[in-house]
């Protein structure tokens, strides 16, 4: 019987029962919040642990029909990764609610620096180049497909951000995408 969870069984953990993308993303996500949170004081600790399980919810273990995938994140890391984890009572809430509400889908408001700052490094990671590799890779093997969903992602995403750096990365970022996406209509000669 596990009596404490350390931060590598975390990692380890996420690597068992996710998928191979789950570990970079975590960490291009606790990478893009040292870039834009550099003025908002918070938790690296809570932040780190977030990163890694805000998709768990998402894993085939763990997936549930009609949960929502952040809500499923948040009952797992509530059952299951808490009770063996040495946080105080504060950090755990604020663990809880970074997860719940990372998803650019959620449009409820934040309480902490941490959720936001989480949720905002997760809506960077669906623009740019990186966004657009994740959606092809992804699949299925249809551009068509793929780029709709790229366009539907970015344009839910668009406009949302709070913070100035992570506004500042957005804006690189869709302009990167929009070079991208006239390549690719040019390439495609207008057929996708």
């Amino acid at each position: 019987m596990v009596t404490q969870l350390t931060f590598d069984d975390i990692i380890q953990m996420t690597l068992e029962v996710g998928e191979d993308w789950a570990v970079a993303h975590a960490e291009r996500l606790i990478r893009l919040v040292e870039q834009i949170g550099t003025d908002l004081p918070h938790d690296s600790d809570v932040i780190e642990l977030a990163a890694y399980m805000h998709d768990w919810g998402a894993f085939p273990q763990y997936i549930r029909k009609d949960v929502e995938h952040a809500i499923r994140s948040r009952q797992v890391a509530e059952s299951d990764i808490l009770p063996y984890l040495d946080l105080t009572p504060s950090q755990k809430d604020i663990l809880l609610e970074a997860i719940e509400l990372h998803d650019y889908r959620d449009t409820r408001s934040v309480q902490s620096n941490e959720a936001l700052l989480l949720r905002e490094a997760d809506m960077l990671e669906f623009l740019g180049m990186m966004g657009m590799a994740r959606e092809f890779a992804r699949g299925p093997k249809n551009v068509e497909t793929c780029y709709k969903r790229i366009l539907s992602r970015r344009d839910g995403i668009q406009g949302r951000f709070i913070l100035p750096r992570a506004q500042e990365i957005a804006r690189i970022r869709l302009e990167r995408m929009q070079t991208s996406f006239q390549w690719l209509d040019e390439e495609s000669f207008g057929i996708l």
